[in-house]
C-alpha cells in the first residue's frame, strides 16, 4: 500500500479497536499526520492519563511505551517496533543507579540522609522505580526548584541538562555523566557559519545540547517550548538545535515562516536535515500499521517496578500543575 491507503487502513484499524495513536515530535513526519495526539515527553505522559481508548499504540521509543503502561496498567500499549531504544535511557541502567547512589550517600556527613534522585522521563522503568521525582525537559526547572534549598539531588542521566538546570537555579545538582546521542553532536562550526548567514533568525535549543551550543542560543526550551516561541515571535527564520522532526509541526504552525536546521558535527554540509535520531525513525508507518493489525509488538512493566515507578511519576504530574 501507498502512504496515502496506509494512513487510511490505520485510521479505519483505530476506529475499528478502539485505539489512539500517541506519537513525538521526533517521528516521521507521516506518523506525526496520523497520530491522534503529537507532543513532548510531558505533553504525552499528560495525556495518557486522559485517555478513554482500549489500546494506546505509543510512536516513538521504549521508554515512553513503558511510560504510557505505568499511567494505564488496564490498557493495551503497543509500541511499532520494540527496537526503538534510546541512547540515554541506555546510559544509565537501574544497578548502576543504585550503586551510584549509595556511593553519594556514604559520601555525606551524616549517613542517613539519603539524596534526592530525580530521573529524566528518558530513563527505564527500572530506572524510575529508584527515582524520587521524574522530569522532563518542559518542567525540569519548575520541579527542581521546588525541592528543599538544602537537598542534596542526584540528577540524572542527562548531564547536559542537569548542567543546564544548574545554571537556571543555582543548584549544585550531582550529575549522572550520560547525554543524548543526537543533541550531543550538534556542530558549533556549523551554528556559527549559520547564524553568519541568517543574522536575524533567533537560535533556539534544547537543553539537552551541550553548553556551548547554549551559549549561543535565544530560546531554550523544550520541544513543545520551542514551537510554541516560533508561532509567538516576530521572527521570519528561525535557526534550531534539536532532532529535526520537530521541523514537521513548526512549518505546519508557521507555514510562511523557514527553519533552518543546525547540522551535526559528522558533516559538513550547512543546513543538512540528517541530525535525526534513528531510534524514532524505526516507526514507519508500514509498522504501524502490523502493530494495530496484529496487537503486537506489547509493552509490559513488572507490576511491582511498576508500581514503585509510577510515584515519582505523579509526582511530577502533581508538581507540573
Amino acid at each position: 500500500m501507498n502512504k496515502e491507503n496506509l494512513a487510511s487502513a490505520i485510521r479505519q484499524l483505530c476506529e475499528e479497536k478502539n485505539a489512539i495513536i500517541m506519537a513525538h515530535y521526533y517521528t516521521r513526519p507521516e506518523i506525526q499526520d496520523v497520530a491522534d495526539f503529537i507532543g513532548d515527553s510531558l505533553a504525552l505522559a499528560q495525556q495518557a492519563t486522559r485517555v478513554h481508548a482500549d489500546i494506546i499504540v505509543m510512536c516513538g521509543v521504549h521508554f515512553m511505551g513503558e511510560t504510557m503502561k505505568i499511567l494505564c496498567p488496564d490498557k493495551k500499549v503497543l509500541i511499532p517496533d520494540m527496537a526503538a531504544g534510546c541512547s540515554l535511557a541506555d546510559s544509565c541502567k537501574a544497578e548502576d543507579l543504585k550503586k551510584f547512589i549509595e556511593s553519594q550517600r556514604q559520601a555525606l556527613s551524616r549517613n542517613d540522609q539519603r539524596p534526592i534522585v530525580v530521573s529524566y522521563v528518558n530513563t527505564s522503568a527500572d530506572v524510575k522505580a529508584l527515582t524520587d521525582v521524574v522530569v522532563t525537559s518542559s518542567n525540569a526547572k519548575h520541579i527542581v526548584d521546588q525541592l528543599p534549598q538544602d537537598a542534596k539531588i542526584i540528577f540524572g542521566p542527562d548531564k547536559n541538562l542537569g548542567s543546564y538546570i544548574n545554571s537556571v537555579t543555582g543548584r549544585e545538582m550531582i550529575l549522572w555523566n550520560g547525554a543524548c546521542h543526537v543533541h550531543s553532536r550538534f556542530s558549533l562550526e556549523a551554528l556559527l557559519e549559520l547564524k553568519k548567514q541568517y543574522p536575524n533568525a533567533p537560535v533556539l535549543a534544547h537543553p539537552e545540547c551541550k553548553a556551548v551550543i547554549l551559549l549561543q542560543a535565544d530560546k531554550i526550551g523544550s520541544t513543545k517550548a520551542l514551537l510554541e516561541f516560533t508561532k509567538s515571535s516576530a521572527a521570519r527564520q528561525f535557526i534550531v538545535v534539536t532532532e529535526s522532526g520537530i521541523l514537521h509541526e513548526m512549518q505546519k504552525a508557521c507555514p510562511d515562516k523557514e527553519f533552518i536546521p543546525v547540522p551535526p558535527e559528522a558533516t559538513e554540509a550547512i543546513g543538512c536535515h540528517c541530525n535525526e535520531c534513528e531510534y524514532m525513525r524505526l516507526n514507519t508507518l508500514e509498522k504501524l500499521y502490523a502493530c494495530l493489525r496484529d496487537e503486537t509488538p506489547e509493552i509490559h512493566v513488572e507490576p511491582s517496578v511498576a508500581e514503585r515507578a509510577l510515584r515519582p511519576i505523579q509526582r511530577m504530574l502533581e508538581m507540573s500543575s
